[in-house]
């Protein structure tokens, strides 16, 4: 029983987060860009490796990419209110012979799966530059999620979620890569005289 009640105070939660968030306007687009005609890969991803933080109204967003390899390039997302953690959500673009999808699945502070169903599968179905589209194709949520990279160390990730034709709700949160930290260095032993 309690574990339903958090699922409907996080689903609250969320939709709220999301019902709160900014309009979306089109990016603008470059006067005479050429378009590429490849093919998309996962290397054309490798620029979201790194740490990034974005502001999600009150609450801190939080990502982690790996490098591509294998096939895959996973990570990490967190949302974060008042020091507490929302929403855990583990995300992996990933290369196969159908072309480039993105897997997500969301789990609660405690690792519950959040979604009863399968995980969501997003079929990449537009690619401008490194701006990517990807589109769920098994009618679950979220409905698109859209990345939008402004700079090297900037980009929008836009997440829609549709709930019959005429209510979609859409958030945007702007992320930027954080700088790695510097290593401490390890304790030195003491010479012996």
């Amino acid at each position: 029983m309690k574990r339903i009640q958090l699922h409907r105070l996080i689903c609250c939660v969320l939709l709220a987060c999301v019902a709160s968030a900014a309009p979306w306007t089109e990016p603008a687009k470059a006067q005479n860009a050429p378009v590429s005609t490849a093919k998309p890969s996962l290397s054309d991803f490798a620029w979201l490796e790194g740490k990034w933080e974005g502001n999600w109204g009150p609450r801190l967003a939080e990502q982690v990419w790996l490098s591509p390899k294998g096939g895959e390039l996973p990570g990490l997302f967190r949302v974060v209110e008042n020091d507490k953690p929302l929403v855990l959500e583990l995300f992996s673009i990933i290369e196969n012979s159908a072309g480039i999808e993105m897997r997500i699945r969301h789990f609660t502070p405690s690792l519950a799966p959040w979604e009863q169903s399968a995980i969501a599968i997003m079929r990449l179905t537009n690619m401008e530059g490194p701006n990517a589209v990807f589109e769920n194709t098994s009618g679950g949520q979220p409905s698109r999620q859209t990345l939008i990279r402004v700079d090297a160390d900037t980009y929008t990730e836009r997440t829609e979620i549709s709930q019959g034709s005429d209510n979609k709700q859409v958030t945007e949160i702007r992320f930027h890569r954080l700088k790695p930290t510097t290593e401490i260095p390890a304790p030195q032993k003491k010479k012996k005289h």
